[in-house]
């Protein structure tokens, strides 16, 4: 896993204080303290798995004892009903972190696989697939990690890793040309700067300034070839804004360089995973 142990264990302490304030009435009422149990993690869904490790760090947490054994790993593809993992410790602790371990993994899972989705519609062109800003809190670089185990590649990660002018920027600055004028002044020799343009007169402007990446936004296929036309491998493209999955390939043959698609990461759908009950099935899974 390439995200930092401490920030992982930062978002689940949190996870697990908002789902157990204090005892867990049903579990530590029902069971005594040394009862034990075998579960596992089934996929119900087919795509690509993220947060294996993170799961299994939950469990960590909650309690002492549960012995964690994956049997895929982040950016697999699994099929429905494919054994992810199997679990053996105390029950009150595999209960209580049920929750938070599937609700991190459905949606890491599902932001993956909705990834690999939209690279393998762009394989054979240049483009790349990218995300977005538009995060949950807390959680990015969770959302920004499931979009590499697809295949897919992050924009900037937050507000200080790269200039980015859009739309009110340019508006408030009076132009493009005066805004990256004023931004060069400023910073260092490792920044790019990115400009979001709306017209191909706006594009020419970019281009004129010395824009390093130019946002095509919300351009439609027939204006993003002549954007790639004019610019001639000046500056980097990206299409951003009301891209489907419809739509996605024809946007990649334009010959832009990257698509940034929001919708990988705020609006996606849980990858559906199970956490059953006793001892896995031995025929199915890794």
């Amino acid at each position: 896993m390439e995200l930092l142990r401490s920030y992982v264990d930062e978002v689940i302490l949190r996870a697990l204080h908002e789902d157990i304030t204090g005892l867990d009435v049903t579990s530590d009422f029902l069971l005594d303290e040394a009862h034990e149990s075998d579960a596992y993690l089934m996929a119900k869904d087919e795509g690509v798995l993220c947060g294996m490790e993170i799961a299994a760090r939950v469990f960590a947490l909650v309690g002492e004892g549960v012995t964690f054994t994956a049997k895929a790993k982040d950016g697999d593809r699994v099929k429905y009903g494919e054994i992810l993992a199997v679990m053996h410790g105390p029950t009150r602790t595999l209960l209580k972190g049920e929750r938070t371990a599937l609700n991190l993994l459905q949606h890491l899972s599902g932001i993956a696989t909705e990834t690999r989705r939209c690279v393998d519609i762009v394989a054979g062109t240049k483009a790349s697939i990218a995300d977005t800003r538009k995060c949950m809190a807390g959680i990015r670089a969770m959302q920004k990690y499931a979009v590499r185990c697809g295949g897919g590649k992050n924009h900037r990660f937050n507000l200080s890793d790269g200039a980015m002018l859009k739309d009110n920027h340019i508006d408030a600055c009076g132009g493009i040309l005066p805004a990256i004028t004023q931004l060069r002044e400023h910073i260092g020799h490792m920044m790019r700067i990115e400009v979001e343009v709306r017209t191909l007169d706006e594009l020419r402007e970019a281009l004129e300034a010395r824009a390093d990446i130019i946002m095509l936004d919300n351009m439609d296929c027939e204006t993003m070839k002549e954007a790639v036309r004019i610019t001639d491998g000046a500056a980097k493209l990206e299409a951003s804004g009301g891209i489907t999955h419809d739509t996605l390939r024809a946007v990649a043959e334009t010959g832009v360089d990257i698509i940034s698609i929001g919708a990988l990461t705020h609006s996606v759908r849980a990858f559906d995973i199970s956490m059953k009950w006793g001892a896995a099935p031995e025929h199915k899974g890794a």
